[in-house]
């Protein structure tokens, strides 16, 4: 199998930012597109009623916040072509899978942190997610 397409998904932990890194070296070696997706959840959106923000204005500053993200991410190595940039609005792991779907990647690499409910003992919900919806290979690796 040839992987011509990494999507990386990616967040602000140091688990995404070292499946960036491995995915961007991969891509380097294999001569592979990359892409990065980041996934604005509003249903995880803190209560705003005690803030007087409007939702609006929360759900704007998340948007903003991921695209500021997903900038930082690309320009944090020199990779030609630049990455493409996937802004996403839904439950994580959904609009991941969907985004390599519509891509189409041929990989998908994530970090995860493994840290949740017993039933995902081994990784965290969102690579579950992937991983059991993904149209392609998936990666899952976790921070050094």
């Amino acid at each position: 199998m040839k992987f011509k397409r990494i999507l990386v998904a990616i967040d602000e932990s140091t688990f995404a930012a070292h499946a960036a890194d491995v995915a961007t070296d991969l891509a380097a070696q294999l001569g592979a597109e990359l892409a990065f997706v980041t996934v604005v959840d509003a249903s995880v959106m803190p209560y705003t009623g005690d803030s007087g923000m409007p939702v609006d204005e929360w759900l704007s500053m998340m948007r903003r916040d991921a695209k500021a993200l997903l900038n930082a991410f690309a320009a944090r190595r020199d990779v030609t072509p630049p990455p493409l940039q996937f802004l996403e609005e839904g439950k994580a792991a959904t609009k991941v899978v969907d985004s390599a779907r519509n891509w189409p990647a041929d990989l998908i690499v994530m970090g995860t942190h493994g840290r949740n409910a017993v039933a995902n003992v081994l990784i965290g919900s969102v690579a579950q997610g992937v991983l059991h919806h993904a149209p392609c290979p998936v990666m899952i690796l976790r921070a050094q």
